[in-house]
Order: structure tokens, then C-alpha cells, then sequence
């Protein structure tokens, strides 16, 4: 426990996790309450909000669950109105909802493209619509986007679409933080590498023999000989939400084990 974001309230888009054990999402908001900020947990399935909600309010810090769809801008109207209704304000904007698609542009449909689309790069641009008003009337607040290692390299994985849009996160970061800097409003972007979530294995272990063949190839890849946890990806954002990082705008960080450093490729 520490105070690094005591007195400030986050928005947390994606704060479930799509399985048992730790999303990125949900170890996040954790990591943020446990700096003492005030955390808004927003997921498509409001039990999965809730769940990490009840952790955070366990751990004696505040926390509201919402339900919202990141693809309606009424829906996140209404959850973003209901976090500055309970906590008075949005310091902190953490977007962390994605979705792959398996299949280069021959093989996926055109729906499941525009899904990616609505989902990946969509939700920045909801989100952001609706909380920078909030923080330009603050004259301050700190913008978190999860993107991916994917943004910027080929990661071993036929998935088009996903690396398209995350590199469109990588740079609408950019525009954000570049566009809103003289306001006080900072942006920066998460590339996680490969990441030991519950994601995985519901999205990526199907391109496997089996789940302990996934597990050991996406070990042997990584420079530092494991995969990552939510917890990297939350405790880099705590960070850049900080003070600590308060000269750092327009930064789109890679955590992954030095991945992004090596000549070998992952397949």
C-alpha cells in the first residue's frame, strides 16, 4: 500500500478479467487503489466489475463497479457521468480493452475487422471524448492506454487486424499527448509482450498442440525466459499515472522481458 495517487479517481475500461486469476485490466485497478486512488471499474460484464470492485473495497479503498460497452458512446457517457457524480472527478484514464481475431485480410471477415476496429482503437476514441472534458476542467489528468508489442513488431501470431489497430493506439497516444499537453494532460501508452493472463488461453491457445506447448513457447521467446504478469503491466502504469513520471508525455513503453530488443522472431 502506498499514496503515490491518494486524492484521485480513476476510470479503469476493461477492469474485469476475461477468466479466473489476473487480467491486466483488473491487476491495474488494484494497483491503482492500492496507491490510494478512488477506482471506477467498468466492464461489458458487470459481474467481472464487480468482482475486482468487492477486492479494492476489501482492501479498504474506494471502488464503484460499472457496466458499460465501449463500442456505444451513450453507454460510456453514462458510466463516465456516474464516476465524477461518486468521486467529483476523472484524474486518471486507464483503457485496456482489446480483442485478436486470428486471420490475415484474406481470412477474416469483414465483420470480425470491424469489430477490431470498434473494440481496439474505438474505445480510445470514446473514452477520450468523454473524459478530456472533464480533465481540461481540471487543467490536469493523466491518459493510460494499453496497447501491444504488436503495434510495432510481427509477434509470431496471423492476427491482421490486432496488429493494425494497436499500432493506432500507439500513435492516437501520441496525437493525444502532443494535442492536449499545454492543458496538463499527459498520455502515454503500455506495450505489454507476451503475458501470462487469462486471455491467452481463451484467444491464442487454439494456434497451440495444447496449452502446456503455448506455455513453454511463449516462455522460450522472451529474452528474460518468462512471460510477464498483469501485475508488470499494472505497476508500469502506477507509474506513468504518477507523479513520478510527470516530465513523461507521449511515451509508448514496451514491457516485455526485452522482447522488443531481440533479432530472434517468436512463432
Amino acid at each position: 500500500m502506498g499514496d503515490r495517487l491518494k486524492g484521485r479517481s480513476v476510470i479503469v475500461f476493461g477492469a474485469g478479467s476475461s477468466g479466473p486469476g489476473w487480467g491486466n485490466g483488473k491487476a491495474a485497478a488494484v494497483a491503482y487503489a492500492r496507491e490510494g486512488a478512488r477506482v471506477v471499474c467498468v466492464d461489458s460484464v458487470k459481474d467481472a466489475a464487480q468482482e475486482t470492485a468487492d477486492i479494492i473495497s476489501q482492501e479498504g479503498r474506494d471502488a464503484l463497479a460499472i457496466a458499460a460497452d465501449v463500442t456505444d458512446l451513450n453507454s460510456i457517457d453514462r458510466a463516465v457521468s456516474e464516476a465524477a457524480a461518486a468521486f467529483g472527478s476523472i484524474d486518471i484514464l486507464h483503457n485496456n480493452v482489446g480483442v485478436t481475431h486470428m486471420g490475415g485480410p484474406v481470412e477474416l471477415s469483414e465483420e470480425q475487422f470491424n469489430t477490431a476496429v470498434n473494440l481496439n482503437i474505438g474505445s480510445v476514441y470514446r473514452t477520450a471524448k468523454l473524459v478530456i472534458p472533464h480533465m481540461l476542467r481540471q487543467k490536469k489528468g493523466a491518459i493510460i492506454n494499453i496497447s501491444s508489442l504488436a503495434a510495432v513488431r510481427w509477434t509470431g501470431y496471423p492476427y491482421f487486424a490486432y496488429y493494425a489497430m494497436k499500432a493506432a493506439v500507439n500513435q492516437a497516444t501520441v496525437a493525444l499527448a502532443m494535442q492536449y499537453a499545454r492543458s496538463g494532460i499527459r498520455a502515454n501508452c503500455i506495450m505489454p509482450g507476451l503475458m501470462d493472463t487469462p486471455l491467452i488461453y481463451k484467444q491464442i491457445s487454439n494456434q497451440y498442440a495444447s496449452v502446456e506447448d503455448m506455455v513453454a513457447a511463449r516462455n522460450a521467446a522472451v529474452p528474460l525466459g518468462r512471460m510477464g504478469t498483469a501485475w508488470d503491466i499494472a505497476n508500469a502504469a502506477v507509474f506513468l499515472a504518477s507523479d513520478d513520471a510527470q516530465f513523461i508525455t507521449g511515451v509508448c513503453l514496451p514491457v516485455d522481458g526485452g522482447q522488443s530488443c531481440s533479432v530472434s522472431e517468436f512463432s
